[in-house]
């Protein structure tokens, strides 16, 4: 009997506890709080679900460590952040409204300079919508979208005529796309972006940088779309399928650089169409590892203007296609490795002494009728296409010749090794680059430092300085 009464008594002490912690937003009024704080100064709510939508105007700290949880109940957006110089941390931001010509969102930004981190995203339509603001961090954070058809979700963040942003370290995971519209000189580094649409968008946005990110299973790993001057350096692009499924695909697109990237499992590696698309501007493809995709490089029509230069081509089913019967000669190609190359190292320069030629033959029908599409590697187009080669029938299109082929691998690993340990993803783990990301928070960072590049991409960026 005594051992009853204390478990009641431990019971009913537990009913007090939950109940005084998720109803602390009864007796403090949160916005208020928000509103009386002067600029400089840090408020810890205590722990609680406060229900409703906040809005910051002041440069203050918000500080949610205690256990604070913003809920806008589905209405709206849960916090505004409409000043210079404040931030929010270390709190749970749940159930937007699901109006898109509002914007509905985690956190909208309407200042320059703000810090936005250690925050997770729950049941929100949009996650941080940040228009005509600049200079401002996101990072560290975790956003998840509404369990809606994916073309419903909303966008994980949303760039508006936004520039010097950093989006850095998140964990974005099914929500639209990551999206860049008309804004300049951003940097996205480090984040982790799982089954989405597209893994990050450009419309119209030049000079930005993309490094060191994580991009899985999205219908599209990157897109840059009228967009110029980018830099997309040292990402994993992996597994973007479907009918439009493609690593990294460019839109009528100038003087941009890819380089030192894994491109891996995709339907499409990297997908050109009308790009370089400005007068005497070139792009440069360099240093990237092209591997396991359904087709590794497709150009929408017959182009020029590109340099393709010093990758690692393996494992592809089909290594190039041109859509509509042309050929990529027009386009440099120099010091790749094709692992279907046949040819000979007889000076031992770790290059072929012959050059390497890709010739497209009959299996062009899987290329030029859909409907064939669907028997791509089955025994009767592969034995049609053996025949073709062995007899043709029809002149064979000369699609690109690489003169001097690199003999072995450029990424120096096992192509199986290297589809073991890499296309699937690993556990969730910490965020990566902290340090980095804690010298980002004294304000505006100065120009970036990046690693060297290879002596290869090195040589090509001096030969474009000096044209």
């Amino acid at each position: 009997m005594h051992n009853l009464a204390k478990i009641m008594s431990l019971f009913c002490l537990w009913i007090a506890l939950s109940s005084a912690s998720t109803t602390a937003s009864a007796s403090y009024d949160l916005q208020a709080t928000i509103d009386a704080a002067k600029p400089g100064e840090t408020i810890i709510p205590p722990a609680g679900i406060y229900k409703g939508n906040f809005t910051i105007t002041n440069a203050i700290t918000f500080d949610g460590s205690n256990g604070v949880i913003l809920d806008a109940e589905g209405k709206g957006t849960v916090l505004l952040v409409k000043t210079t110089g404040a931030t929010v941390q270390d709190m749970i931001l749940r159930n937007s409204g699901r109006l898109h010509n509002e914007l509905d969102s985690g956190i909208q930004v309407r200042g320059d300079f703000n810090i936005l981190k250690n925050l997770t995203m729950e049941n929100v339509l949009f996650g941080f919508d940040i228009q005509q603001s600049n200079n401002n961090i996101v990072k560290n954070n975790k956003i998840n979208s509404r369990d809606v058809d994916l073309p419903l979700r909303g966008d994980a963040i949303r760039l508006w005529y936004s520039t010097e942003n950093k989006i850095l370290n998140n964990i974005i995971t099914d929500s639209r796309d990551v999206v860049v519209w008309y804004s300049k000189n951003n940097r996205i580094a480090g984040n982790k972006i799982r089954r989405g649409r597209y893994g990050i968008h450009f419309m119209y946005s030049q000079y930005n940088l993309v490094e060191k990110n994580d991009i899985r299973n999205n219908t599209v790993g990157i897109f840059l779309m009228y967009s110029d001057g980018i830099k997309v350096l040292n990402n994993k692009i992996i597994e973007s399928s479907g009918s439009s499924g493609m690593g990294i695909g460019f839109k009528e697109t100038s003087d941009v650089i890819i380089a030192g990237n894994d491109v891996l499992g995709n339907s499409v590696g990297l997908y050109l169409d009308v790009s370089p698309y400005q007068p005497d501007s070139e792009n440069l493809i360099s240093d990237n590892n092209i591997s396991f995709n359904g087709i590794g490089v497709q150009f929408h029509s017959d182009w020029k203007g590109n340099r393709i230069v010093h990758n690692d081509f393996a494992s592809n089913f089909t290594q190039i296609v041109v859509r509509g019967g042309g050929s990529a000669r027009r386009h440099l190609w120099d010091s790749n490795h094709w692992d279907s190359y046949e040819g000979f190292d007889k000076n031992k320069d770790g290059k072929g002494e012959s050059p390497f030629d890709l010739w497209s033959y009959a299996d062009r029908l899987w290329m030029d009728i859909m409907p064939i599409s669907f028997f791509r590697g089955s025994p009767g187009l592969e034995a049609l296409d053996f025949i073709e080669r062995l007899a043709p029938f029809s002149e064979p299109k000369h699609l690109i010749r690489d003169q001097q082929p690199m003999m072995e691998r450029i990424a120096g690993l096992d192509p199986v090794e290297l589809k073991t340990n890499t296309i699937h993803p690993e556990p969730e783990g910490d965020f990566e680059n902290e340090a980095e990301t804690k010298r980002a928070e004294a304000g505006p960072a100065p120009k970036v430092v990046h690693s060297p590049p290879s002596t290869a991409l090195q040589l090509l960026l001096k030969a474009r300085q000096s044209q």
